[in-house]
């Protein structure tokens, strides 16, 4: 497939924070100050909780549990408007389903971006990444900066992505990320790495190794136009493997603080193919010791 030059600049004017109040909420919050800091942003902080009232309660306790929960969402808004001062905080609390609660309020705020940390949980019946974040940078429209549990914000200057990872596979879904990328490496003045991985060569191949990694980096170059040579300096890697692991690898070794992926738009069951090992970016972000942004085509 061939691959066509980057030319879309990232804005991000209204950013939009899932958080449940967790430990791993907490650790994508130095990121979501960072980007709206940087571009001057609007925030949207959501937060959604199960209905107070149900058909598990008794209907005798019902005031007091509103009033409790009404309590707690008061000290929930108190904290989120404390611990962004400075950046214009519209608050959200909602109740019933998150991925429904997330589709509308980027609907109706018109959301860039958004951020949400996760606990990066493997195996079935515990998937928290799956049924929650992927479901997420999955099915939404805009892209999805999703923080793992072994994002490490202390690396990073405070203002700065100092070296930005971008992996693709050059399928569309990954060349819409392309975009992303360039920009974002613009806007912070970062080093810009660009991977593609290719399988291990097998007996029969028509294509010898040598020819499939020049052509391969010949399509990394055609994606970042010839005007960033001048401010980022990108380099390309060609690696053969496992992709997951590769990007893992190289992200952890040149302590990079952005990765940037393609996500594929999900089709058939909803959070089906988190299930999948294929699943690059399900294990990219369980694991990767950054933030990773994905971009659905």
């Amino acid at each position: 497939m061939k691959a066509t030059t980057a030319k879309t600049r990232a804005q991000f004017k209204t950013i939009l924070f899932a958080t449940d109040f967790s430990t791993a909420a907490a650790q994508a919050l130095p990121y979501v100050k960072k980007i709206a800091e940087h571009f001057e942003s609007n925030l949207v902080a959501l937060h959604v909780r199960p209905p107070v009232a149900h058909a598990g309660t008794e209907m005798g306790t019902w005031p007091d549990d509103l009033e409790a929960a009404k309590a707690i969402d008061e000290k929930h808004n108190e904290e989120i408007l404390d611990t962004f001062t400075g950046i214009p905080t519209q608050v959200l609390i909602e109740t019933g389903d998150i991925r429904s609660s997330v589709d509308a309020a980027i609907q109706k705020n018109n959301v860039d971006l958004v951020v949400i940390g996760t606990r990066g949980r493997t195996g079935l019946g515990k998937l928290l990444l799956g049924s929650v974040a992927e479901q997420i940078f999955r099915t939404v429209e805009c892209p999805v900066l999703t923080v793992g549990p072994h994002s490490d914000f202390s690396r990073g200057t405070p203002r700065q992505f100092r070296e930005i990872l971008y992996s693709t596979d050059f399928s569309p879904h990954s060349q819409a990320a392309a975009a992303y990328a360039v920009s974002l490496a613009e806007e912070f003045q970062s080093r810009l790495i660009l991977l593609h991985v290719i399988p291990e060569p097998k007996a029969g191949d028509l294509v010898s190794a040598s020819d499939v990694t020049a052509s391969s980096k010949e399509l990394l170059r055609k994606l970042v136009p010839p005007e960033a040579e001048t401010w980022c300096k990108p380099e390309y890697f060609i690696e053969r493997g496992d992709p997951a692991e590769k990007i893992l690898e190289i992200a952890k070794s040149r302590e990079t603080d952005l990765i940037v992926l393609g996500a594929r738009r999900e089709k058939g069951v909803a959070g089906a193919a988190t299930h999948l090992p294929i699943a690059t970016a399900h294990k990219v972000v369980s694991h990767a010791t950054c933030p990773v942004l994905t971009v659905r085509h």
